[in-house]
């Protein structure tokens, strides 16, 4: 494979009705790196809890990959976020994440049923700042102020990233959907970072050991994780995706323009495969509501 522009194309009868170009990088080919910076959205949550690591907060294998993804809600992930913060007495109520209903539709479900509404823990950014407000109970830091820029947390992190990286100069920071600062870079230092978790290897082992933990239902990180052998994966809003092989010590990394959550999905299976990291089956086909195949969904 070749770093590069691609296409995902959407062909009935041979003309394209639909198509979604995006970037594909991979670690071990460096001789193509597009410089345009990009958000690092929640592909930064991994890298983000190394500073856990570093502080070494005392968190199980099962809590880490909590703080590492982005979970969908589920009764199993509540269970563990709350886990976390009975563990260092920290209230919910401290949680600046914002409340959004769980990714998860059967758990949306099984709430409406329950009467229930959702809070923050439901979001799916919980994991990560429970892990934020652990760091600042092991560190004495404040807790109110955990999501501001000049938070002696997001100082450290922000220092860590870049790092890990390799950043060297700056690039623009904003505020990302959970409220917390986010950097951005180019799409080969992002690998950089994920190929730094190889320095992290109890992260490496919690994501691959609680892969449901770390993402949930029809999240895609996790059908990754659970069907290829040396792989772990975070998506990010914007159309992105990091795929590590830490066996290999390799990664690549997909952006997507239009942040099509679908043509990602098969734009990042399809490069594993083509790869030789996995053999994920997906159905390129189109189909109509009946089950007749009308056309095909193909990458170039």
């Amino acid at each position: 494979m070749e770093n590069g522009k691609w296409k995902i194309s959407y062909v009935r009868d041979g003309l394209i009705e639909e198509f979604h170009e995006g970037l594909f990088v991979q670690y071990s080919k460096p001789e193509i790196q597009p410089d345009y910076p990009y958000y690092l959205r929640s592909c930064a949550k991994p890298l983000q809890a190394a500073l856990l690591i570093d502080h070494n907060v005392d968190l199980t294998p099962e809590e880490l990959a909590l703080c590492c993804g982005s979970h969908s809600g589920e009764d199993c992930h509540i269970k563990v976020a709350r886990g976390i913060l009975n563990k260092f007495k920290i209230d919910e109520s401290f949680l600046k994440c914002g409340v959004h209903a769980p990714l998860s539709r059967t758990m949306q479900d099984k709430m409406l049923l329950r009467g229930e509404k959702p809070s923050a823990i439901h979001n799916n950014c919980s994991g990560k700042h429970i892990g934020f407000l652990a760091a600042c109970k092991k560190m004495g830091w404040d807790l109110k102020s955990y999501d501001v820029p000049d938070h002696p947390l997001q100082k450290e992190i922000k220092d860590k990233i870049y790092t890990m990286c390799g950043i060297k100069e700056s690039y623009p920071v904003t505020t990302d959907g959970c409220g917390v600062p986010i950097l951005s870079m180019p799409l080969y230092n992002m690998l950089k970072g994920f190929i730094s978790l190889l320095n992290y290897p109890e992260i490496i082992s919690a994501i691959k050991e609680n892969p449901y933990i770390f993402g949930g239902e029809n999240r895609l990180d996790t059908e990754i994780i659970q069907k290829t052998d040396n792989l772990i994966a975070k998506v990010g809003a914007g159309g992105l995706c990091i795929v590590l092989n830490f066996k290999e010590k390799d990664a690549f990394v997909i952006k997507i323009n239009d942040c099509s959550m679908e043509a990602r999905r098969i734009a990042v299976l399809e490069f594993i495969n083509r790869l030789g990291w996995g053999n994920v089956e997906y159905d390129s086909k189109i189909k109509t509501i009946a089950g007749k195949i009308v056309g095909k969904i193909t990458l170039n």
